[in-house]
């Protein structure tokens, strides 16, 4: 069984790293408009309420691939997992599509950056990764971007701008379950399973907060769900081209995106400090990703000279 693939066509005579960064960028472009059919959706429906819908539509649009394949793909030895990383995941899209709801999106977007940082101390705390002077200090410096952007003691801090960063937090907990998953689960049931388990249970909190939307808003919500599929395609297929360290930092056009769509819909401008605090994240986590995958082609070049003595 084959994950399903996006069509190039003529493109196919760019290199694959190219490749990569066009389908990383498109991503960064499909979820920035994600995060816009968002807020003109939660005009009528609690943030809760779209997340199902958005699981809904996205499930929808998975399961004539799933016929076509068949359910033989989704064993799984290690179901308790794949639940937890559901519930952590649907976690971080209730505390992120609040977010988008009620702070300015470049703001939110800028502050959700941190993703890589908390993977980072998790991965030291959690999985007992080995995590080196370097990467720490990249972490620190991010997390010093964070304060640039939210500059306590000179503007309010309110329960609303530590959303995005909670929304990281879960987020961060998804990719360290998702890195634990991939050692012995098939990336295609990975993403089956979750869009399963997803869908009914973000049902349940759903039916708490449940308003009937109107047509133009149901044409939204269908939206989100098209265009989240096709950037989490996009976004896969960009990491099966090339190597993430090569990839990541097109992730950060997510702001430029977000800004200047923000702008002509709502009118928002983000402040000089949202971009600073930005640039820092960013820096610091395109620094880590190059980090991680030198330190892993190492291991790889380590085993396989040990594997010719």
């Amino acid at each position: 069984m084959s994950p399903p693939s996006l069509s190039f066509g003529r493109i196919g005579a760019i290199s694959a790293p190219v490749q990569g960064a066009l389908l990383m960028t498109l991503a960064a472009l499909g979820f920035s408009i994600m995060n816009i059919l968002i807020r003109y959706a939660a005009v009528e429906l609690h943030p809760i309420q779209i997340a199902f819908f958005r699981n809904f539509f996205a499930l929808l649009f998975v399961l004539p691939w799933l016929f076509r394949h068949g359910f033989a793909g989704l064993k799984t030895k290690r179901p308790g997992l794949h639940i937890w990383r559901s519930v952590v995941g649907l976690s971080a899209m209730f505390c992120w599509f609040t977010s988008i709801t009620i702070l300015p999106l470049a703001e939110a977007v800028a502050l959700n950056f941190t993703v890589p940082l908390f993977a980072t101390a998790g991965a030291f705390l959690i999985l007992h990764e080995a995590v080196g002077v370097r990467r720490w200090s990249a972490t620190i410096a991010g997390f010093i971007g964070v304060v640039v952007i939210m500059r306590p003691g000179f503007v309010e801090i309110t329960p609303a701008m530590a959303m995005p960063v909670i929304a990281a937090v879960f987020m961060a907990g998804s990719v360290l379950l998702v890195k634990t998953l991939s050692r012995t689960e098939d990336t295609v049931a990975m993403v089956l399973i979750m869009n399963l388990i997803m869908t009914p249970l973000s049902l349940v909190p759903a039916l708490f907060v449940w308003e009937w939307p109107s047509w133009p808003v149901l044409g939204y919500l269908l939206l989100i769900g098209l265009v989240a599929t096709i950037a989490h395609l996009a976004l896969t297929k960009s990491y099966t081209l090339a190597d993430a360290s090569a990839v990541i930092p097109f992730d950060y056009a997510r702001l430029p995106f977000v800004a200047v769509l923000a702008y002509f819909a709502f009118g928002e401008l983000p402040d000089l400090w949202t971009w600073v605090g930005a640039g820092i994240i960013a820096a610091s986590a395109i620094y880590i990703a190059q980090r991680e995958a030198k330190l892993a082609r190492e291991r790889t070049a380590a085993e396989a000279a040990r594997a010719q003595t």
